[in-house]
């Protein structure tokens, strides 16, 4: 009867000197692409430019994991692309790419199998061929109307055999491509959370302050000759904890809140004569509809305030915020 294997060993001085290798030789991989960046690199982007399909990027193994790494960051980036398994090509899926398109095919050896034998189909279509590969003399580099190098002096692997500092090479030759891509458009953060609708950067910059207001009956506002109390009751009645004061065209012309209350209870001297344009703040800070609610949060946080009123061009009041709308609607 065999006894079970025993455990390995751990050393935690060996672990923490292969990890610390591991960072210095995946490093190393990424500083020596730098030198290789050169016209080829440029003509890549200026191809892709100029494509008026999609960006097909393939590969195999962990080549295939970085590509569709890859992808999603050009088309989050604004270049279209999309990821096309290799096998799968051969196997019909080779349809799905076009003669507007482009292919970026990413293998480190430039010998993959299930790559090269699709590449004179791809040819014959007449759709660019782009090769990212660490060996500008494979199968893959001969076949390329464009040779990107992103070959690694070795792996991280002690063995020299398990894809590490290869695919950290490609992944950062992969992002190299979409930020100068993205450079080369002029996108922006807009572009950026338009594409991003559901995060928060998405939220920050796709939300207005028409979006989140609080409008029609649901603004409190006096007038300026108002009573303390009835501010008071407008006040609660609308839960914003704050009043505009507007005048008799509607204009905001102040705001009253409930910490100017307190402050008025605070002084002891006699409130019931008090009107609302004796208590108000003057010339209260105010932002537009069409403004982003990140400049609303921006606004109040610059002059520490919780809510602020919204106009139209004539100085109109036509609604209000409050720092909780702006949490309600995960802006902030």
């Amino acid at each position: 009867m065999s006894s079970a294997p025993l455990p390995p060993v751990v050393n935690a001085d060996a672990i923490l000197a292969r990890a610390r290798a591991t960072f210095d030789i995946e490093s190393d991989a990424v500083i020596g692409l730098k030198s290789r960046v050169g016209p080829s690199f440029v003509e890549a982007v200026r191809k892709i430019l100029d494509v008026r399909g999609r960006v097909v990027v393939m590969g195999m193994g962990k080549s295939g994991h970085v590509g569709r790494k890859i992808a999603a960051t050009l088309a989050s980036t604004g270049t279209p692309a999309m990821f096309v398994h290799p096998a799968e090509a051969s196997h019909g899926d080779l349809g799905m790419i076009k003669p507007v398109d482009l292919v970026l095919a990413i293998s480190n050896s430039g010998e993959v199998d299930e790559l090269t034998v699709i590449l004179p189909v791809v040819k014959r279509q007449g759709v660019p061929l782009i090769a990212m590969t660490g060996r500008t003399d494979s199968t893959l580099a001969r076949h390329a109307d464009i040779v990107i190098d992103a070959g690694v002096a070795k792996e991280a692997c002690p063995l020299n055999l398990a894809p590490t500092a290869s695919t950290t090479a490609q992944m950062a030759m992969g992002d190299a491509l979409a930020v100068a891509l993205l450079d080369a458009r002029g996108f922006g953060s807009e572009d950026f959370a338009r594409s991003h609708p559901g995060g928060a950067l998405g939220r920050k910059l796709l939300t207005h302050v028409s979006d989140v207001m609080r409008s029609g009956d649901e603004v409190p506002r006096v007038a300026p000759t108002a009573t303390l109390s009835e501010l008071m009751r407008e006040m609660s009645s609308k839960g914003l904890g704050a009043t505009a004061v507007v005048d008799a065209q509607g204009r905001a012309i102040g705001i009253f809140t409930d910490g100017d209350l307190r402050r008025q209870v605070e002084t002891g001297g006699d409130l019931r004569g008090l009107t609302a344009a004796d208590v108000m703040h003057p010339g209260p800070r105010t932002l537009r509809a069409e403004a982003l609610a990140v400049e609303a949060a921006e606004l109040m946080e610059e002059h520490r305030i919780t809510s602020v009123l919204i106009v139209d061009p004539e100085g109109l009041l036509i609604g209000a915020l409050s720092i909780n709308d702006l949490m309600r609607a995960k802006v902030i």
